[in-house]
């Protein structure tokens, strides 16, 4: 299990200039700008995780980019606690 960016689309400001998360992203196309939503999108297999944009993006007071855990298969986890069921957790 691994973590990956997720943009918060209604929280992003891209469409109205604000590109810091894909100018500072240090793994090529990874964070691009998704031209029809106008706003930054993450693609999961290039991420590593590293947490520079969400790091960026909330010094600039958006929040709008969170981590989210990625499963052994390459699913997105969207439970609470769903590592605990990969062996990875236990919480007792």
């Amino acid at each position: 299990m691994y973590n990956v960016a997720q943009v918060i689309d209604e929280k992003c400001t891209a469409k109205k200039g604000c590109r810091l998360c894909i100018m500072y992203c240090p793994e090529a196309n990874c964070l691009d700008l998704n031209s029809s939503k106008m706003v930054a999108e993450v693609t999961i297999d290039r991420c590593k995780g590293c947490e520079l944009c969400v790091i960026v993006c909330d010094a600039a007071k958006h929040f709008a980019i969170t981590m989210q855990a990625v499963s052994a298969t390459g699913q997105l986890m969207t439970k609470k606690g769903e590592s605990a069921a990969l062996g990875q957790a236990y919480q007792g």
